[in-house]
């Protein structure tokens, strides 16, 4: 289950590396970010005149940029940007519209999954890791079911980040090691023959893709067919919406 605790915020100056998640205009020139930092969690901050034509950040405070960002920390929870350096803008990704599409959806995941300050490294370094790939392959012909396996096993290792990944080795009911044919979201996990009440199939090339992707690097996701990632995604909304009581977008769009 998610963390509900967060970390006591320190007034004063900040320095961090940070994902833009999302940015929003806000008034007349200025704009309202939502950040993901490696030790504070989620933040959101205020860029002031950021949209005028001569403001010193230009254009570095886009969603998916990745900086090196100075912020000024006061009694709202809003912090303000004071300063900020590009580490990656993640070019190639902008000029794709498959890949911006997977972005937004990689970002707009950590930013619900993960809400809070709390800190979360490895869920940036994941973050950061996912743009990285999708900058990489950006305008290439990468196939539909590539996409698509990309992104859930993105969002099964974000599970993993969260304690939500699901049981696998055994009936999540039971303890039954052999004929697990289904998923459970109410039960977290694979479910045997005897405990299938409840539960929707869960193919052999489902099962292999969900521990695979949880075993192996992001940049080794196994490969799948539709019918197979079909049921990994419901496997995942499920977890999602019984035990953590979110539901997120698709992992891909339908125009992937």
């Amino acid at each position: 289950m998610r963390a509900l605790d967060s970390v006591e915020p320190m007034p004063g100056p900040v320095k961090t590396e940070a994902v833009v998640l999302r940015s929003m205009r806000y008034g007349e020139a200025d704009r309202i970010l939502h950040l993901y930092t490696p030790a504070r969690g989620r933040v959101s901050a205020i860029a002031k005149g950021v949209r005028r034509a001569r403001s010193r950040f230009g254009g570095r405070l886009e969603p998916f940029f990745r900086l090196r960002i100075e912020l000024h920390e006061g009694r709202s929870e809003l912090l303000t940007v004071t300063g900020a350096q590009t580490v990656d803008g993640y070019a190639r990704l902008r000029g794709d519209a498959r890949a911006l599409d997977a972005a937004a959806r990689a970002c707009d995941a950590v930013g619900r999954l993960f809400e809070t300050t709390e800190p979360h490294p490895g869920v940036f370094n994941l973050l950061c890791r996912q743009l990285a790939l999708l900058d990489q392959h950006a305008g290439g012909a990468a196939r539909v079911a590539d996409s698509w396996a990309s992104a859930l096993a993105f969002r099964l290792k974000l599970l993993l980040a969260a304690g939500l990944a699901p049981q696998l080795g055994a009936c999540a009911s039971c303890g039954e090691r052999e004929h697990l044919v289904g998923f459970s979201g109410a039960a977290g996990g694979v479910v045997c023959a005897a405990c299938e009440a409840g539960s929707f199939p869960l193919g052999e090339d489902a099962y292999a893709f969900m521990t695979a992707a949880l075993a192996r690097a992001l940049t080794q996701a196994p490969a799948a067919g539709d019918p197979a990632l079909g049921q990994v995604e419901r496997a995942i909304t499920a977890t999602l919406e019984h035990h953590a009581h979110l539901r997120l977008m698709p992992a891909v769009g339908r125009s992937c």
